[in-house]
């Protein structure tokens, strides 16, 4: 005997379907999926609810009545919203469910997971689960109190992209990735130990192709089951936070994955996607673009974003292939694309969806950061919307990673025909809010990691990589690095193999290590280094036009002019000897920072330390330095009081 289903019980009010309608409801996790609780008489079970306008029937479906397709059917409201409910009682947590969905468009049957299940089968099963995240306890009160502080744009942001599937596997245990709760453990003790000041991690929204590194969705509101359980994730997080990291995590709102239990046809019609494919279908990924212009599938996408925010405490969100939405015609032909009601490219709808978006989690966590991957000139993308921005907090720049990684991986003889490439980045470095990423998208595909791009001989490959991340680090703006990229990974990631942790046995690889956790300390304390990353007043070219000699040199400054780093880069393999730079100051400049020292493996060429400024004007400035710059190398000195 089944168990009982009621239509007495609902969650949703007059005015939650108001505001799902109107594409203006932000918490629809609150009232739609399955939902433990217990009747009006007491009686505890399960409320399910489903939107699927074009329905001719739902069932649900699952471990509690055998998966029979007519034992527990849904009523469909009379408020055409479109929402089937119902509530069936004795369902208890952990069992499993579908939606028997059969539509009145051809009599297509489908049997779909829950689109707001919070939990999921592990794949390749695909069922939802029965679940509940509330009650969990958090003790991360410190950090959130706090977090404002370091998510501001004056604040110093060091971000760690990881896979967690692949950052460390157990391999005497059949290759088996860690889960949840082991990462919790050396995840975060690794990431306290190098400095960073966040992690991010590509997708954990539930996606069923493991291959697709989390970046084809069917779940947008569930942890994957891939690595434990909500509660698991929820204590990776508040671990992270207790030691005073921040959380970011990847999203995907520009297109799903096409597999039948999904979004995809969800009630034999085209209801979160467009059914036409110039519009629906992405030629580049083989998944399908959300419907921006329904105002139900804003809701939803709007909602799933707030969920993590709210219930997961995650501290940003860094949107995926942001570019994707923007252009009608991205990745397609001439004919393949429909143009907007005015005949261009820009997808209105999109723009729309976008701005709604920042409006509406800002609006609520004005502490968190939303973070875009965009790749083209848009303007205003990190800019308010109430002047026409998109109104994201920070932008990947793309083109600061293309043009550097470009250039870097020059030899060092004809990098002088390409200075415009290391230099070409300051003239809009304040144009945007920006993050330079150096990604898990440069390391795969045939791309070679990044010791691997270096030119030249293994003891020149380490010189150059020391080289492009202390001048990535002393660059404006955010900085971002995929693992592995810490320790000079040789191989190409694999996201079925744990990292190579073996090359730290070896002195080149363990000094790198080293200098990255030096350059985090130095990042984070020195103000020069952080506080203007998106101000002019932040930066000023000393010398950028030494071409001949692979050499720039500039000026990072904060509020306070004594905080001021001097930042020399000598990208060429050649020592110059009495180089001579001009600097506003007199006095005594420390060395701060030589990716060249022996301890990082480096040559161990330099300046003993300091160097004694002259009154010699130089480059416009009273004072100059005469100096050593060690080949390819990068300094930083700072002004202090002799001892």
């Amino acid at each position: 005997m089944y168990s009982t289903i009621r239509y007495d019980v609902t969650r949703m009010s007059e005015f939650d379907i108001y505001l799902f309608n109107q594409g203006n409801h932000t918490k629809l996790y609150e009232k739609m999926g399955s939902h433990m609780m217990e009747a009006e008489d007491g009686t505890p079970g399960v409320y399910f609810a489903v939107w699927a306008p074009n329905a001719e029937r739902v069932a649900v479906r699952g471990d509690f009545n055998d998966y029979d397709t007519d034992a527990h059917p849904l009523r469909l409201r009379d408020d055409d919203s479109g929402i089937w409910e119902g509530f069936i009682e004795g369902v208890e947590r952990g069992l499993t469910y579908k939606y028997h969905i059969v539509s009145k468009h051809h009599g297509i049957v489908h049997d779909k997971s829950d689109p707001f299940a919070i939990y999921s089968e592990k794949p390749s099963n695909s069922a939802s689960r029965i679940w509940n995240i509330e009650g969990f306890d958090w003790d991360d009160g410190e950090w959130m109190q706090e977090r404002y502080r370091h998510n501001a744009h004056d604040a110093p942001v060091s971000v760690y992209e990881v896979h967690l599937g692949s950052w460390r596997r157990k391999v005497e245990e059949e290759n088996r990735y860690l889960t949840y709760l082991e990462l919790a453990e050396e995840l975060v003790d690794y990431v306290k130990e190098m400095g960073y000041t966040h992690v991010e991690f590509m997708p954990l929204t539930e996606y069923p192709y493991y291959g697709s590194w989390g970046y084809q969705v069917v779940g947008y509101f569930a942890a994957t089951a891939r690595f434990g359980t909500p509660q698991d994730l929820m204590y990776l997080i508040d671990t992270l936070h207790r030691n005073g990291i921040g959380v970011i995590m990847d999203w995907v709102p520009s297109h799903f994955a096409i597999d039948m239990h999904g979004l995809i046809n969800f009630d034999g019609t085209a209801l979160y996607e467009h059914a036409d494919p110039r519009q629906g279908f992405h030629p580049e990924w083989g998944s399908v673009i959300f419907n921006y212009g329904r105002n139900e599938v804003r809701s939803f996408l709007i909602s799933s974003a707030m969920f993590w925010l709210e219930k997961y405490h995650v501290d940003g969100i860094r949107v995926d292939a942001v570019a994707s939405m923007l252009y009608l015609n991205y990745a397609r032909k001439e004919g393949e694309w429909i143009p907007n009601e005015y005949g261009g490219n820009e997808n209105l709808e999109a723009v729309t969806f976008l701005r709604q978006l920042n409006e509406s989690v800002y609006g609520e966590h004005p502490d968190i950061m939303m973070i875009a991957e965009e790749s083209t000139a848009w303007p205003m993308v990190t800019r308010p919307t109430s002047v026409g921005g998109l109104g994201f907090g920070f932008k990947w720049n793309m083109g600061w990673m293309h043009d550097t990684l470009k250039y870097m991986s020059r030899d060092p003889i004809y990098r002088q025909h390409h200075h415009h490439q290391l230099t070409f980045s300051m003239w809009y470095a304040f144009d945007e809010n920006f993050m330079l990423p150096l990604s898990h998208d440069e390391v795969v595909h045939m791309k070679g990691s990044l010791i691997n791009k270096m030119p030249g001989d293994n003891n020149q490959k380490y010189a150059n990589l020391r080289s492009l991340f202390a001048y990535m680090m002393a660059h404006p703006g955010k900085k971002l690095l995929f693992m592995g990229g810490e320790f000079a990974q040789f191989a190409e990631w694999d996201f079925k193999a744990s990292l190579d942790w073996h090359l730290l046995e070896q002195p080149a690889h363990a000094g790198l290590q080293r200098m990255l956790q030096d350059l985090n300390g130095i990042y984070r304390r020195e103000r020069a280094l952080h506080q203007y990353d998106e101000k002019r007043e932040g930066f000023e070219w000393i010398d950028d036009g030494d071409y001949q000699h692979n050499c720039i040199a500039f000026l990072r400054k904060s509020d306070d002019e004594a905080e001021t780093v001097v930042v020399l880069c000598n990208l060429a393999d050649e020592t110059r000897q009495q180089y001579r730079i001009g600097v506003p100051y007199g006095g005594h400049y420390a060395e701060l920072f030589n990716s060249q020292s022996e301890y990082y493996a480096g040559w161990n060429i330099g300046n003993a330390g300091a160097v004694e400024a002259e009154e010699i004007p130089m480059h416009g400035r009273p004072y100059s330095i005469s100096l050593t710059l060690p080949p390819l190398g990068v300094l930083y000195l700072k002004r202090v009081e002799k001892a």
